[in-house]
């Protein structure tokens, strides 16, 4: 059984502020974690698409990295380049997003590293014996480091039903290629009857694969499956009809994940950020109203078990299984194939900093 532990967000004394929870937090689930001088290691961030702003802040992403120094490691903040068209996705407009946003010292006391290079091709193949791949395309930076600190804003998505730590390492440590072989089954579709001709899609296609009309059209033949389209349609006019392509995606990316962290387990570590818990992924330029209000902060060394822990908290919240019913997706099927291939326990102890 993994340990879990939360952190709350309220507090009356500077003592027990979040950032020196979240210093608390590191301590206890990181224990035994240590690290050579030289170990580069990656904290695996979302710097937040232009517009957005339910990021994880940057002042409390500091603490993490205040400790991370205090083990000797040096670390980097780091994500890879996006598939879809965007404010991230080449290294210059990301890093220059990231720099809006705040991620700069003195407040974050670490370099910025895009982690596929200038246009999202840098990237190594990683053996795996999983149920789609033998080998999976990492981002270099993720191939060449040491350890990995994910640091996760957990938040509802479109196609997988919740994005938490594990996609955040399978389809955020991937490179554009590996980001391309884990949406090969999605085949998006146009519901004609809920379309407005808006033109979103197009501008936002990276296969430029849709032409407008009446209504959207999709070129199957050159749509790359990244579906992009259905998150950023604000009409829920992109249908992905095939419902095995959904759960297709999510065991890819709990393999991708199983492959970030190969020869990295002894040196990762897993924070949930479970405020702003939009019904939406991050990458698009806007939020929409949470679903439940703020829970707190997760850490673990197992990113299954977080990622449960964190997904049975909103369904209390919500007393219901929000994620399910908001997208019509089962979001469990990531962690249970996250499971099964060995990449930690859904199982686990949640313990309450306050009873510690």
């Amino acid at each position: 059984m993994a340990k879990v532990y939360r952190a709350g967000l309220s507090s009356d004394r500077k003592e027990d502020n979040l950032i020196n929870r979240i210093k608390r937090l590191f301590d206890l689930a990181g224990e035994g974690l240590t690290y050579d001088p030289e170990d580069l290691v990656a904290v695996k961030l979302h710097f937040g698409e232009e517009g957005l702003d339910t990021f994880v802040r940057p002042v409390l992403v500091a603490p993490i990295v205040e400790k991370i120094k205090g083990l000797e490691g040096k670390p980097f903040l780091t994500d890879s380049n996006t598939l879809y068209v965007g404010s991230r996705s080449n290294a210059v407009d990301h890093l220059d997003t990231a720099q809006k946003h705040g991620w700069l010292r003195p407040v974050v006391d670490a370099p910025v590293i895009i982690a596929d290079g200038l246009h999202g091709n840098e990237f190594y193949r990683q053996s795996i014996e999983g149920k789609h791949f033998d080998k999976v395309k990492l981002a270099a930076a993720f191939q060449q480091c040491s350890g990995i600190v994910g640091v996760s804003h957990f938040k509802g998505h479109i196609m997988t039903g919740f994005g938490g730590t594990l996609k955040n390492l399978g389809m955020g440590c991937a490179s554009r290629a590996g980001k391309l072989m884990m949406h090969y089954d999605v085949r998006p579709e146009i519901d004609t009857q809920r379309c407005t001709a808006c033109g979103r899609c197009v501008d936002h296609c990276p296969g430029e694969a849709i032409e407008v009309g009446e209504y959207a059209i999709i070129d199957h033949d050159r749509c790359i499956g990244c579906g992009e389209c259905k998150i950023i349609c604000t009409q829920r006019a992109v249908k992905v009809n095939e419902a095995s392509s959904n759960e297709k995606l999510q065991e890819k990316i709990a393999e991708f994940a199983h492959g970030s962290l190969i020869g990295k387990r002894d040196r990762s570590l897993f924070f949930n950020f479970l405020v702003d818990i939009t019904p939406e992924c991050d990458c698009p330029p806007w939020r929409k109203k949470p679903l439940v209000s703020d829970i707190g902060v997760l850490a673990s060394r197992d990113p299954v078990a977080i990622d449960q822990a964190s997904l049975d908290l909103v369904n209390e919240a919500a007393r219901e299984d929000v994620f399910r019913r908001v997208h019509g997706v089962d979001p469990c099927i990531q962690l249970e194939h996250g499971e099964r291939i060995g990449m930690g326990t859904r199982e686990y102890e949640l313990i309450d900093l306050s009873q510690v």
